[in-house]
């Protein structure tokens, strides 16, 4: 699953140094990229899950260094639910100024299909900036399951179809996604 922060874009852009700023943001860049100064206010990263969640842990790591980088305050606000959907809004609706971003997984990239008309494109109405990290999703059993490599997991699920579950992040999360994926490549 890749975390990446994005930025809205717009009819209510009234520059294009937005998203050219705050990728400088994103990646610490300290030279000028307008006119004029840049941040003018606090920086609002939104994210997509709970706090404490690795995309949480990932924009609180970011927001301190950023906020001494630029000179502003740098908050990290947790939106989670509705497979991102909420935060997204929240982005979306906001001044495409660069103070505003989306910190969000690769599963943004299917939200039309998840949840019909969020109200915003998840597609048009972003601009990604930076890719931040890249995690794996790992699959964990119970050691008295007696599974012992993924090949015994399948064939427990092919014996048993409908009896195993598994926890995810959460309708259209990205471990929702990758899970429903393995099903069908199992």
């Amino acid at each position: 699953m890749l975390i990446s922060i994005c930025t809205c874009i717009g009819a209510r852009t009234k520059s294009g140094n937005e998203l050219l700023l705050a990728c400088a943001l994103a990646l610490y860049a300290t030279a000028a990229c307008a006119a004029e100064a840049f941040p003018t206010k606090a920086i609002r990263i939104i994210g997509i899950a709970t706090a404490g969640s690795p995309s949480d842990v990932i924009g609180r790591a970011v927001a301190d260094p950023l906020s001494r980088q630029v000179g502003q305050p740098v908050v990290v606000e947790n939106r989670p639910g509705a497979g991102g959907t909420i935060a997204a809004g929240v982005v979306a609706r906001s001044e495409p100024d660069g103070h505003t971003v989306l910190l969000t997984s690769s599963a943004q990239s299917g939200m039309p299909w998840l949840y019909g008309n969020p109200g915003f494109d998840p597609i048009r109405d972003f601009a990604g900036v930076t890719p931040l990290v890249s995690l794996p999703n790992v699959l964990v059993a119970p050691p008295q399951r007696g599974w012992n490599t993924l090949r015994d997991l399948v064939a427990a699920a092919k014996a048993q179809p409908r009896a195993l579950n598994f926890g995810s992040g959460g309708t259209g999360s990205g471990t929702h996604l990758n899970s429903e994926k393995f099903m069908l490549a199992a």
